[in-house]
């Protein structure tokens, strides 16, 4: 059965070149359009760090301001004894995400303590309560005014009520209770249908502030628990370093023994998972409160409540059992097919035993990633500190001429109350009315931008390296006596001086579609509001339009660079001849390529595996030799989180060489096919391990 097109259908077969050794180095410049584009972005790039970093203040996101951006409790300043930020009105301030920027379309101002008592304006006016009620006016307030010009002008708050201390800012501590106000240890009851209506909103959005208030807690606790557990943290992360590294070690010598002992360690990780799941579930059979569904219980912070419940060990059990079904189902369907890759692995192994630099370069790619990411977050919260106090003129008479117009509320002057009685300057929103303030839209969507473009143009950098490292391998036909003394500072070099614009240009068609996959979940956020369903479904096709759409250009990606990096060329042709060279060879591409990305995945299961279940048992004192050295915690589950991710990405980092390795291998492979017959005058560069390889892919597809 012959799985090469000939007909023309994806382009032409590689023909026999005598002069050619593998990557070509007598290359030039492609793309160079795209490398200035490049360049110039990143220029701009840097203006908007250096505009932002001059007009935002990141000290707004961590310590408290007032209405007119001075910082609360600071030394030297006038505030420098109230280091406390009251909100006028807090219903403002319901929405979550204006309360995680602190910045509430509601005056505000700097006290020394939050209100501890409920109190209105109109009764504290003519008590003696009243000088504890003008602590919480503005700066300055001089009581000459009728009740209800200051309750117009925002002077003073309409209502006082006790509040709880978060973030060095004041929350109310209200709830309702069959129809009656709580406030603190108090009850109070308010006549008439405008003040219960005030109350309703103002329990409401004390409630949302309150849920906010709770997740800040939840982060507040997580935070301590990365303070005290850092250090286990990072044994775990190098006990997954080391693993990772053994088992790579370990492929380029039994990688046939190790593929199939990390087959069955997987089934029995797994295995050993369903089994603790139901030993818990039985465990909790007849104790108080363990049969409440998930549903009930809801949303809580504790997230250790949800550990006590039979439903959620269900759950689990049940999750663990359909991953361990697929993986055996997988695993009978692909038996033979397993026999073949595990050859291309061994090749594999012996290249990078060969290029053993290869398995540092990952940090390369890491260091500049947090590069990438520090530049973006650094100029995102710069960008977001850069709206200031707005203030207005308001009138209540309709055809005041300046009415709406921008006004400072320390020289505000009597001219404007000359042409209406009734002005005031209040404050508005945070914002800007300048050119910068409302481009910051457009800036933050820029930065986003670049951030995608920037770090798809590392990986694309890390992929060609690596891959002209391998092709350097794969065509020396005396292994490895024709092995170039410095394969990948060679790559990194040509990929550097030669092909920045066609890394550029693949790094910035899949950094369109990030954005437009950006663009379209805050889309769908929007849109959550509206009870639209033709506009859901509609978003829900274009979400998973795009998703396919960027698997698709990565995979293009990857295999483009490979040809760059062999040939030379630019994007579009690179990309071009690896989709024809790949769709000529589907058959390979299918029985080969991507069984080994399943057995590299079942790798990495395998290592974050052991590593979570070694740091679930240390971090949840039920390892007798080192139960009293590990840390208490709130939430155990914060370190063992971190310390699955983190594995994760660690042996990722390990296990993309060797993916990279096994493309590039495949890929040069499927090309010596096409030049070579394995005669005499036109030798195979494979060697003898791939050409057993390629005798018995021959004999199973003839069997097919």
């Amino acid at each position: 059965m012959e799985d090469e097109r000939k007909d023309g259908t994806y382009g032409t077969p590689q023909k026999y070149d005598p002069t050619f050794k593998g990557p070509i180095y007598n290359r030039g410049c492609t793309d160079i359009i795209c490398c200035v584009f490049l360049l110039l972005a990143i220029v701009g790039y840097v203006a908007v760090g250096i505009i932002a970093w001059t007009h935002g203040d990141p000290r707004k996101v961590i310590y408290p301001t007032d209405s007119r951006g001075e910082f609360c409790g600071q030394k030297g300043t006038k505030n420098a004894n109230k280091p406390y930020l009251f909100y006028f009105n807090i219903v403002k301030c319901a929405s979550p995400l204006v309360l995680l920027e602190f910045q509430c379309p509601t005056p505000q101002i700097c006290v020394e303590k939050c209100p501890d008592r409920y109190l209105t304006y109109l009764n504290a006016h003519r008590s003696q309560d009243f000088e504890y009620y003008k602590q919480f006016c503005v700066p300055g307030f001089q009581n000459n005014k009728g009740v209800a010009e200051v309750l117009r002008d925002g002077d003073c708050p309409a209502v006082l009520t006790p509040s709880t201390l978060l973030a060095r800012r004041c929350f109310p501590a209200i709830h309702a209770h069959k129809g009656v106000l709580m406030v603190g240890n108090e009850t109070t009851y308010e006549d008439g249908h405008g003040a219960r209506k005030n109350i309703t909103e103002l329990v409401e959005g004390a409630k949302k502030a309150n849920g906010v208030l709770e997740a800040r807690q939840l982060a507040m606790r997580i935070f301590e628990d990365y303070t005290v557990s850092w250090y286990w943290i990072v044994i775990g992360l190098v006990i997954a370093m080391v693993m990772s590294l053994l088992f790579i070690v370990l492929l380029r010598f039994l990688a046939g023994i190790m593929v199939w002992v990390m087959i069955v360690m997987v089934i029995l990780v797994l295995g050993y998972g369903i089994f603790h799941c139901y030993m818990e579930y039985a465990r909790l059979r007849g104790e108080a409160g363990s049969d409440v569904s998930l549903v009930d219980l809801g949303f809580q912070t504790d997230l250790r409540v949800y550990l006590h419940l039979r439903q959620t060990w269900m759950a689990f059990m049940i999750i663990l059992s359909i991953i361990e079904v697929i993986i055996v189902l997988l695993l009978i369907f692909l038996r033979k097919r397993i026999l073949i890759a595990i050859a291309l692995i061994k090749e594999a192994s012996r290249a990078v035993g060969y290029v053993m630099c290869s398995m540092l370069y990952p940090l390369v790619t890491f260091f500049l990633l947090c590069l990438c990411i520090a530049y973006w977050a650094s100029t995102a919260v710069f960008l977001s500190t850069s709206n200031e106090a707005i203030y207005k003129i308001f009138d209540d008479v309709t055809d005041c001429p300046v009415a709406g117009k921008t006004c400072n509320p320390e020289n505000f002057s009597s001219n404007e109350s000359r042409l209406c009685p009734g002005a005031h300057c209040q404050f508005a929103f945070y914002g800007g009315e300048s050119g910068y303030h409302r481009a910051l839209l457009g800036l933050q969507i820029f930065n986003a931008f670049m951030f995608f473009w920037l770090a798809n143009f590392v990986l694309a950098l890390g992929q060609v390296t690596l891959a002209g490292a391998f092709a350097s391998y794969y065509w020396s036909l005396h292994k490895p006596d024709d092995l170039p003394a410095f394969p990948l500072f060679s790559a990194f070099s040509r990929a550097l001086r030669y092909h920045t614009g066609s890394l550029a240009f693949g790094a910035l068609i899949l950094a369109i579609v990030q954005i437009i996959r950006v663009m379209l979940e805050y889309l769908d956020q929007r849109l959550k509001a509206a009870d639209n369903k033709f506009a859901k479904f509609l978003m829900t096709c274009l979400k998973c339009c795009f998703w396919c759409l960027e698997k698709f250009i990565k995979f293009l990606n990857r295999n483009a660079y490979i040809m760059i990096a062999i040939y030379g060329t630019n994007f579009c042709t690179s990309a071009r001849n690896a989709f024809f060279l790949l769709m000529r060879n589907i058959i390979r591409v299918a029985v080969l390529d991507k069984v080994t990305d399943f057995l590299f995945l079942l790798g990495k299961l395998l290592i974050v595996g052991s590593v979570g279940i070694l740091a679930f048992f240390f971090f949840t004192h039920r390892i007798r030799i080192v139960q009293d050295t590990a840390p208490p915690l709130n939430y155990y589950w914060v370190p063992i989180l971190t310390v699955i991710v983190g594995s994760y990405l660690i042996a990722h980092g390990f296990f993309s060489v060797y993916g990279m390795c096994v493309d590039t291998l495949f890929l040069c492979f499927l090309e010596d096919l096409e030049r070579n017959d394995g005669s005499a005058e036109r030798p195979y560069f494979m060697s003898s391990n791939l050409k057993k390889l390629l005798n018995k892919t021959n004999k199973k597809l003839v069997e097919s």
